[in-house]
């Protein structure tokens, strides 16, 4: 087994905070207005609830979200006060008095900034640029509307995309109402971004412009005192899994589970813009390549995606209530058993192991073995599915006869509902999950941002993304080699789909080829990747786009260069010192590999030294999204 160099990522704390572009934000409002303002429905939610500490930091009471009213949901995310802001509180009376229609005729009247985020927000804006009001307005798509189902038609949309009859396209597919309103929103803005640099590339075919900043999506990252408090939360959380994995292949548990690697991919079930398929077919080779090469490593793959149930598949529950027996069973001679060891060794005797136990202790554990016998295969899915003759997932596993099979050594479990604590299945909530598992897969077809990848690397998971994700993009510009730092990029834009298949093969046979130290050693790279995704740094594309608005809008009052960047310093993270440029692992000094020489290498391997080397080669501060001036760098120059 090829054995990869090594080296402990502690944090680097070099990237420098955002700061305030020297607004008066005093003498401003700010309202950002969504459909997904306490109203979870897909990743703008996680963008604006996860931002909004960070705006509010730096606006304080003059900072509003504006939403849709649910009352399931202001119950339990929303607390009710009065309006800081006099001008704001008259608006809302005035609102409530005259059927919600907004009086703007105030006697103080301040700059406001109007953020709108997708089309279903775009109708303020049209009206506010309509009626002429004097708001500095901003809108942003996280993914355009015809973008999202064309791809979802399984077209070749990347290397079409000037190829679209739009109005057509749009048409057909019966959105052409949505699309003029989010075309509208875009045209009428006063700045429009977006969240990637391959959906600005997007937006200027399919909505006719290019966005004016490029706001990527952070997280709110909460960093441990002690790097090894993340890998604690990893070991206990996979022990949660095993556990449910004892009980789903109870009668069939004849794999180690020290030796067995947990996958995922979860969300929007979108078969191929989520890259299901193409994840299905790899898993089909890699579980080929297992079997040819006769790993003792098993992989068992989640696919967290909701589809439409009736209930808890039987032999699921089954499985778990057979787990929780055989637990009772073996607690109670374990008991039984300590308690006769404990009274002869009292008396200074030596107990007869063949005594200890009696009959009565050896039938209760021939029933326990005797309920563990199954007759057929662990479900492939924990629910029962509504039409899963239909269903895409069901009908690939079919195919390709991933059926939990004792020779095989890829296990798939489709879990077709969101995972929650109070689960009688998997009593894990969806963080908790993924920081036991070993391996995120989202090789995503059509992903503008990609916040499950960015969720697995502010935990310390590595991932696989692609370069058609906003993520895998932001990943190539930041990092000199994304793979050293647990972050696989599969090439689905200049590749066909067979070699992107192929490359999504060897990542995953790559990472099964790996130790436990060596995937410790690339969890602490993949969680020090976390500062780059921190909306204390990405805020300032946000804070960029504000200035900007209001420049256009107030130029009497605030003045900007036009092709002023934002102030985005940070690092370029290099090639660790520890891993040579290419291959990605190292050879062995001999041959015949030996569990010797994992310890000669751990010996060698000095934490501290190579992380200073490391920080050593880290470039100066740059401006994200532009070239350092000076010398080129040469190929390879931050090898050691």
């Amino acid at each position: 087994m090829p054995l990869a160099r090594s080296l402990s990522m502690t944090s680097l704390n070099g990237l420098l905070q955002c700061e305030d572009e020297d607004l008066p934000v005093e003498d401003l409002l700010l309202f950002e207005i969504s459909w997904e303002v306490t109203n979870k429905v897909g990743g703008i939610y996680t963008v604006i609830q996860t931002k909004a500490k960070t705006t509010a930091d730096e606006w304080g009471e003059n900072y509003f979200l504006i939403g849709p009213y649910f009352e399931h949901n202001v119950k339990t995310q929303v607390e009710f006060s009065e309006p800081p802001n006099p001008a704001v509180k008259k608006a809302m009376d005035t609102m409530k008095s005259q059927g919600c229609q907004l009086s703007s005729q105030f006697d103080d009247k301040p700059n406001i900034i109007a953020h709108f985020h997708e089309w279903q927000a775009g109708v303020g804006l049209i009206l506010s640029r309509s009626q002429k009001l004097p708001v500095a307005t901003i809108f942003t798509t996280h993914a355009t509307l015809l973008g999202r189902y064309l791809c979802a038609a399984s077209i070749d949309f990347y290397n079409n995309l000037d190829q679209f009859d739009i109005d057509k396209e749009a048409g057909e597919r019966q959105i052409y109402h949505r699309y003029c309103m989010e075309r509208a929103s875009v045209h009428c803005a006063h700045v429009f971004t977006t969240v990637s640099q391959i959906t600005a590339t997007e937006a200027e075919h399919m909505l006719k412009k290019s966005p004016d900043v490029v706001t990527p999506n952070g997280l709110n990252i909460k960093k441990f005192s002690a790097m090894h408090e993340f890998q604690n939360l990893h070991s206990m959380y996979k022990a949660r899994i095993q556990e449910f994995i004892r009980g789903h292949f109870y009668g069939h548990l004849d794999f180690d589970l020290d030796k067995t690697l947990f996958f995922f991919i979860a969300g929007r079930y979108e078969f191929s813009n989520k890259g299901a398929d193409m994840f299905l077919e790899a898993l089909s080779r890699l579980n080929f390549l297992l079997r040819v090469h006769k790993a003792d490593v098993t992989v068992i793959v989640f696919f967290i995606m909701p589809a439409k149930t009736n209930n808890f598949n039987v032999e699921t529950l089954k499985g778990q209530a057979v787990r929780k027996q055989l637990w009772d069973t073996a607690q109670s001679v374990k008991e039984k058993f300590g308690r006769k060891l404990y009274n002869a060794l009292l008396k200074g005797e030596i107990p007869d192991l063949n005594k200890i136990l009696d009959r009565d202790d050896i039938s209760i554990m021939k029933r326990a073995i005797f309920s563990t016998q199954r007759h057929s295969l662990p479900p492939v899915t924990t629910h029962n599915m509504i039409d899963d003759s239909n269903d895409p997932i069901l009908n690939t596993i079919r195919r390709i006869g991933l059926f939990n099979n004792r020779t095989d050594r890829v296990k798939v479990i489709l879990h077709p509902e969101f995972l929650s604590s109070t689960s009688p299945l998997l009593p894990l909530d969806y963080e908790e999950f993924v920081r036991g598992c070993h391996l995120g897969v989202f090789p995503s077809y059509y992903e503008p941002w990609g916040y499950t990848p960015a969720e697995c690397t502010v935990m310390g998971i590595p991932s696989v993304t692609t370069n058609l994700s906003g993520f895998g993009c932001f990943m190539q510009e930041h990092v000199a080699d994304p793979e050293a730092y647990g972050i696989y990029i599969v090439d689905r834009r200049f590749r066909s789909p067979d070699e992107s298949c192929n490359q999504l093969t060897q990542f995953l046979y790559g990472f099964c080829q790996q130790n436990r130290r060596q995937r410790i050693i690339q969890r602490n790279r993949t969680e020090r990747l976390s500062d780059l995704l921190d909306w204390k740094y990405l805020g300032r594309y946000y804070m960029h786009a504000r200035h900007l608005a209001l420049s256009r809008t107030f130029p009497d009052k605030f003045e900007m260069e036009p092709s002023a960047p934002p102030k985005t310093e940070g690092f370029r993270f290099p090639r660790p010192s520890s891993v040579p440029p290419s291959p990605s692992v190292s050879q062995h000094s001999s041959p015949h590999h030996s569990e010797a020489e994992d310890e000669d290498e751990d010996e060698r391997y000095d934490e501290d030294e190579e992380a200073e080397r490391d920080r050593q080669n880290i470039k100066s501060p740059f401006s994200l999204g532009a070239l350092p001036q000076g010398k080129k760098k040469q190929h390879g120059e931050y090898r050691n």
